[in-house]
């Protein structure tokens, strides 16, 4: 005996030639969404997974200019585009880093209200809501973030337990955070950030010394206690500066892949090179479908 009267509705397309067809025929026509329309779907499933507690991913490099803070812009950016709680980046970076200045623009950035980690420890004991912590963020949409010291006096001097502060309050209002770790892996939070991290990000560019670096950033974390956080680690390959077609990409990447639990490529865009403000809008469909794969593979790691 049948156990519903009622057929199962196909899915409908929503983009590309399968959209317009199902758009101009009133739905008569329905061919059902594409293959890539699909995975686009799956995506978005993954990263929008309701968490239970709170998860945080580093972002980190042993050599700068390759990628690391466009890459913690784009992916906050998209886990703010995709998730139901917004979600926080946090620039840890020692050397008057600028992650505020690429998700909000400079301009922008310098006509706020300059608040930055070092305001926020100098408070941190009245911070008692979420509210009250919105006083030391900035906003770019839904993606909020902690500007890091701009100070050079006072930028190196952020330690293992300031961090550890910074990460039990943010904890408390968000799911998901994502910190800027500066270049290195030996500055003063770099500890407090490893102890705390769920899952890393490991910034790495298609020149052989910065696949070497990203090489040398897993082996020193497996032989520094951090075996899990390596053998889980997602390396993020950013095509930043447009090598040329002697570099064997491929051989890069083998060289990485064994090493980490995945490694994913991003494609060269104006967008990310120039070093300025990062918008998603402004971004390649291959970047942005490149920050959706890092976006979904941070999430599965949260268990």
């Amino acid at each position: 005996m049948p156990t519903s009267f009622v057929r199962q509705q196909k899915p409908r397309p929503k983009k590309g030639f399968r959209g317009f067809l199902y758009r101009a025929t009133g739905g008569a026509w329905n061919f059902g969404p594409s293959a890539l329309e699909r995975e686009e779907d799956e995506l978005a499933r993954r990263i929008s997974r309701q968490l239970q507690g709170s998860f945080n991913t580093a972002v980190l490099s042993l050599k700068g200019g390759i990628g690391k803070t466009s890459t913690t812009v784009g992916v906050g950016l998209t886990l703010a585009e995709f998730r139901g709680d917004p979600p926080c980046a946090i620039d840890a970076n020692p050397d008057s880093g600028d992650l505020v200045e690429r998700a909000l623009g400079e301009g922008i950035y310098q006509k706020a209200m300059p608040r930055t980690i070092t305001d926020l420890l100098k408070n941190i004991d009245s911070v008692n809501s979420l509210t009250e912590l919105s006083r030391y963020m900035h906003h770019s949409g839904r993606l909020h973030l902690i500007a890091g010291e701009q100070d050079p006096e006072v930028s190196d001097s952020l330690t293992a337990e300031e961090y550890l502060r910074i990460r039990k309050l943010i904890s408390s209002y968000y799911s998901v955070a994502l910190t800027d770790c500066g270049t290195g892996v030996t500055h003063n939070a770099m500890s407090g950030i490893l102890q705390s991290a769920d899952n890393l990000i490991i910034a790495a560019g298609y020149a052989v010394s910065g696949a070497k670096r990203a090489r040398s950033t897993l082996q020193w974390l497996s032989g520094h206690g951090y075996e899990e956080l390596a053998r889980n680690a997602i390396v993020v390959i950013t095509d930043k500066d447009e090598v040329s077609n002697r570099v064997d990409k491929d051989a890069i990447e083998e060289h990485l892949a064994g090493m980490c639990r995945e490694l994913i490529a991003v494609p060269h865009d104006r967008g990310v090179a120039d070093g300025d403000l990062v918008t998603l809008d402004h971004l390649k469909p291959e970047t942005r479908r490149a920050y959706k794969e890092i976006a979904a593979a941070i999430v599965d790691g949260y268990r």
